[in-house]
């Protein structure tokens, strides 16, 4: 777990500086196509504790991260606990800001 002054230095450089941090994380990236091979997004996921965190990037202007119980589906959920969405660099800033404490409820371990 990374402290309060480690997580502001996270989320104040560059966007690729901040994806580079979501990677040291243990955030694994895909990139999703569509039927003609382009990539319609970027997407991160982190699974911890009984949640998933997932950033879903469409371009610098915008982004959205969730944090979602960790049988929903990350790229349609129908319950969210926390999301941002905005410009990447906000939207990767409040991710990297987020406490990584696990959401009170179920106990149950992802993955």
């Amino acid at each position: 777990m990374s402290t309060i002054a480690e997580r502001a230095d996270e989320s104040s450089g560059s966007t690729e500086d901040q994806l580079i941090a979501l990677r040291t994380r243990g955030f694994q990236f895909i990139d999703p196509r569509d039927a003609g091979g382009e990539v319609v997004a970027l997407v991160g996921v982190r699974a911890h504790d009984n949640v998933l965190d997932v950033v879903r990037l469409h371009g610098e202007d915008h982004a959205i991260a969730s944090r979602m119980p960790c049988d929903e589906d990350i790229m349609a959920p129908t319950k969210v606990f926390w999301q941002h969405e905005g410009p990447a660099y906000d939207v990767l800033g409040s991710l990297l800001n987020l406490p990584d404490d696990r959401t009170p409820g179920s106990l149950r371990a992802c993955g």
